[in-house]
């Protein structure tokens, strides 16, 4: 059986994040993450299939696989398969996302029951109790009948959702589906599987694993409590310096190089990249700290996911994710809670998104900054290269490139120079 892994979506959703396949986590990414898994299950021939976008990324990262790039870059799934079937001739294959994250035990028991299958296929899926923004199986008993794209909140056809993990039993009978398909958007596969559905038996594989569908930048923080298991060991390399009075507790991995200065409390799971500073009387837990990172004096990370290269200097980040090279001068706040407790709404692209979290603090684009006593409220998103002035309470998204004062967004032409390397040496 040979895996297609496609990773060729733009994520436009994942604004103001700009690559969700590489974004650094646990000192991995979710690419690398799905990769592993899926030779760990046993699957020996892979296909990654990307777009012109990051796939010259991907083949930096992992030379020595099979990387394709999407011949149609406006077709969806159905373009990054014309791309890769031609390769498969009548193999059965197994189709995953980067970006749906489930067990590896779901891609050994899709490997299992789909070798043993000479027509038709198998669709992987999950009992939801909240609105996906997703595809929704419509079925008769196993059988699959239609899925049903991304259905308003009170309209699903049924509580399982289509999970990015199909097995086909001859690529060549797919190939033609979607060859036939007539579509102007990107719902070609959606399409080719319609057709599929009506002249051969598909059956829904029942999954009560983990899932965490990656499709707004939110999602990134349902991967925190996922990842270590809890009991991991800690990882201290020789090379990490640890105050006498610092505490660390549980599942916690330290990179090379790392320092945890005096009364700084590390509590797991957690991951600090190498070369970073946790500083005097700091707080991390439940959190993901990339490269270079220094959290400053007095700071609390709570579940939260920085990239490389962030400062911070006694400010507390909540449930939050920041990009890398992002600076959070003194006094910075992500306010987390709601007043009244209710779940937080974020806007994507001008509508109104329920988040499903009653705790969600910030998301930050890269290379941004903020001055001292910001307040920034729940569900706030803000943009690359973006400055925010002393003092702000930001209540709203802040678009890429802009200069927040006063509640009035500017272009932002300031861009900072600071040598970091050399003010970490520093302290």
């Amino acid at each position: 059986m040979i895996a297609i892994l496609i990773f060729a979506g733009r994520s436009t959703r994942f604004w103001p994040l700009s690559e969700k396949n590489f974004f650094p986590m646990w000192g991995t990414n979710l690419l690398e993450r799905q990769l592993k898994k899926l030779k760990s299950a046993g699957y020996e021939d892979i296909l990654l299939v990307g777009g012109p976008h990051n796939v010259k990324e991907a083949r930096k990262r992992f030379p020595t696989e099979k990387i394709l790039t999407q011949t149609d870059a406006d077709a969806g799934m159905r373009g990054a398969l014309l791309t890769a079937l031609p390769r498969c001739k009548k193999e059965s294959v197994l189709i995953v996302s980067a970006n749906d994250v489930i067990d590896e035990a779901a891609f050994r028991l899709l490997r299992k029951e789909g070798m043993k299958r000479k027509d038709g296929g198998l669709i992987l899926a999950r009992k939801v109790k909240t609105h996906f923004p997703g595809g929704y199986l419509k079925t008769k008993g196993k059988h699959i009948l239609s899925i049903v794209e991304k259905p308003r909140e009170g309209k699903e056809p049924s509580d399982l959702v289509n999970l990015v993990a199909h097995v086909h039993a001859d690529a060549s009978v797919l190939l033609q589906a979607l060859q036939k398909a007539k579509s102007v958007n990107d719902d070609g596969y959606e399409q080719a599987l319609d057709t599929l559905f009506k002249e051969h038996v598909y059956e829904a594989v029942p999954y009560a694993g983990s899932w965490h569908p990656v499709k707004y930048p939110w999602h990134l923080l349902d991967l925190l409590g996922d990842i270590l298991p809890p009991n991991t060991k800690p990882v201290i390399p020789k090379s990490c310096v640890i105050h006498t009075t610092a505490v660390i507790e549980g599942a916690v991995l330290l990179g090379e190089g790392v320092r945890v200065m005096a009364h700084a409390t590390i509590v797991g799971p957690c991951s600090i990249g190498q070369g970073s500073i946790v500083a005097n009387n700091a707080l991390v837990r439940g959190s993901s700290v990339g490269e270079r990172c220094v959290i400053g004096y007095n700071t609390e990370i709570a579940r939260s996911i920085l990239g490389n290269d962030v400062w911070t200097h006694s400010s507390y980040v909540g449930d939050s994710v920041l990009a890398s090279d992002v600076s959070l001068a003194a006094g910075t706040v992500t306010g987390n809670l709601r007043l009244d407790e209710e779940p937080i709404v974020s806007t994507v692209r001008g509508e109104k998104v329920p988040t499903h979290r009653t705790k969600f603090g910030v998301i930050i684009g890269a290379h941004s900054r903020t001055g001292i006593h910001t307040c920034l409220l729940p569900g706030v998103k803000i943009g690359e290269h973006s400055f925010i002035s002393s003092g702000s309470i930001v209540n709203s998204d802040v678009p890429d490139r802009s200069f927040l004062k006063d509640g009035v967004h500017r272009p932002n032409r300031v861009t900072s120079t600071v040598n970091r390397s050399a003010l970490r040496k520093k302290i």
